[in-house]
């Protein structure tokens, strides 16, 4: 484990602010695939520090597995802002890659909630210069695969699926989504800005470049409507991008730092979701 890389220092809140990222790689020879993950925390917190089961699950099958944060709501920043950090953290550690022992030439995503949002937007946004901003502008921020889990995709749509107070809730002018794509005291909101929340949405940005995506959502789902990722499964299959949906029956919302439930995350722990992941990045990253 190498703990604490700072891979990037933007400037969040008025301030200059390290960005750091901690990697795990297997004691095995030749340099390792690399997945980087991204944690959620409902856009207002990114602790690289979470899910760290699951991550070593992950870097067990031979994946050198980053962990990253990204900039949040608490300092004023925006998804164009957690977008262009997925970036950097992919740029730094290509610019790394011999130094470190990973294998940069195939990268994949790995996000969960707010994480899985972010995971989709840099997998659509391959091939593209979009949200490109900072150091290591040499190298290539695209990314061969995705792992969206429970992730939020149109978010105009995201309370769907629940109760009309819930949903009044979480289009209410300043609510995390809203503050995510506006920023703090807007009274904008992606349910009345239509331009805005098309903007966010990572099908928007969807093309041939596009990185294939594994969807995976719980039907039981309290805090992200199950059909965001059908709607973004739809997405890719309009633009031809390559897109598996799968539904996790009676799970809620797995991402235990946002949650404080310890029941929720077991079904996202299991040797059959954890072996769905891993399969998809053998065949993406290693066929």
């Amino acid at each position: 484990m190498h703990r604490d890389i700072v891979y990037a220092s933007p400037t969040a809140g008025g301030e200059q602010r390290d960005l750091r990222l901690d990697l795990q790689i297997p004691r095995t020879k030749g340099p390792k695939p690399l997945v980087v993950y991204i944690t959620g925390g409902g856009f207002m917190t990114a602790n690289k520090a979470g899910n760290l089961d699951e991550r070593t699950y992950v870097a067990e099958q031979g994946y050198a597995v980053a962990s990253i944060e990204y900039r949040t709501t608490t300092t004023g920043s925006t998804y164009k802002d957690g977008v262009a950090d997925v970036k950097s953290a992919i740029r730094y550690l290509r610019a790394h890659s011999a130094e470190l022992g990973i294998d940069t030439a195939k990268v994949a995503v790995w996000g969960q909630s707010a994480g899985g949002y972010l995971a989709a937007m840099a997998g659509a946004t391959s091939g593209t210069d979009r949200f490109e901003q900072g150091d290591n502008l040499d190298q290539s921020s695209d990314v061969q695969a995705v792992v969206d889990q429970f992730g939020v995709h149109d978010l105009a749509k995201v309370a769907d699926d629940f109760d009309p107070e819930t949903k009044a809730t979480y289009m209410a002018p300043g609510s995390f989504i809203n503050a995510y794509v506006f920023g703090p005291n807007s009274a904008r909101t992606v349910v009345t800005d239509h331009a805005a929340n098309r903007a966010a949405n990572p099908a928007t940005y969807l093309n041939r470049s596009s990185a294939p995506v594994a969807l995976l959502h719980g039907d039981n789902d309290h805090i992200i409507s199950p059909s965001q990722s059908l709607i973004l499964l739809d997405a890719l299959t309009r633009k031809r991008v390559e897109g598996t949906r799968y539904v996790v029956k009676g799970a809620d919302h797995g991402d235990l730092p946002f949650l404080p439930d310890p029941e929720a995350g077991r079904k996202w722990t299991t040797q059959k979701v954890m072996g769905t992941i891993t399969r998809f990045l053998d065949r993406e990253l290693r066929s």
